[in-house]
């Protein structure tokens, strides 16, 4: 009996369910890359230390960015998601008067951000400072050795770290059903009142959320392998020894121990 259900409710509702899992993977994805974009920034910015060379005002304007974010990460790795989309929805309702489906894409992001921005400034400190001061010695600028040479290196350790809020993204879209996001758990949750039959229904929408995590790693390993695989080449940076020849400097095991 119980397969018979479970069959049935495939049969009768399989379009529902593709629609919540269409809208799950679009809220999830996006809120996740645009969330890696501000934990970039947020993060990137939060782990660079200003030298000994920037005056007053650079280093007021690094001392309130870090306050402000430093905030930002407390509050929304600190509250409830679905606290965070209720609030964030109906505060800004009237003012600029957005769907659900944009303000679940803003909500993820930003929760994400927060999480990605720890997770930033933990890889780019697993790099060897070693790194950090040759690039400063053969005269580069902070930002060319973060973008050049720190970053890099920082999202493929982070890699693993980064490819789980993914995952835990596609699971935690669940909780945008309470501003009527027709995502999978919204549409299980129409299907089982139709129904009655709760015990199927939501036993195959745990079995599709199972799917949806299961492929995202499979994919994320097959990324990570190939990250490492890349990462085992050497990184070189040329730079001009004078205006005919160049120089080019290697910067695969400078500042690790040998």
């Amino acid at each position: 009996m119980f397969i018979k259900n479970c069959y049935e409710i495939i049969e009768q509702y399989g379009s529902s369910l593709l629609l919540g899992v269409r809208t799950t993977l679009i809220i999830s994805l996006s809120g996740t890359f645009f969330g890696l974009i501000l934990g970039l920034l947020a993060g990137g910015f939060r782990a660079v230390s200003l030298d000994y060379t920037a005056g007053r005002i650079k280093r007021f304007f690094k001392k309130l960015f870090d306050i402000i974010v430093n905030i930002y990460i407390t509050i929304f790795r600190g509250t409830p998601m679905m606290a965070q989309v209720v609030f964030i929805y109906y505060a800004f309702l009237n003012i600029v008067h957005w769907g659900a489906m944009t303000c679940a894409i803003v909500v993820i992001s930003i929760n994400t951000g927060a999480y990605m921005a720890e997770i930033i400034r933990s890889g780019i400190q697993a790099v060897d400072p070693g790194q950090t001061e040759a690039a400063r010695s053969l005269g580069l600028s902070n930002r060319q050795t973060m973008m050049g040479i720190i970053l890099p290196q920082a999202v493929r350790n982070a890699f693993p770290a980064i490819g789980n809020e993914l995952i835990v993204n596609i699971k935690d879209s669940s909780v945008l059903m309470i501003i009527s996001i027709t995502e999978l758990m919204f549409q299980a949750k129409s299907i089982a009142g139709s129904t009655f039959h709760f015990t199927e229904t939501y036993f195959i929408e745990a079995m599709i959320y199972l799917i949806l995590t299961s492929i995202a790693s499979l994919i994320l390993n097959i990324i990570e392998k190939k990250m490492r695989k890349g990462g085992g080449r050497k990184m070189k940076l040329s730079l001009p020894m004078s205006d005919t020849s160049p120089k080019s400097i290697d910067f695969a095991g400078i500042g690790t121990k040998e």
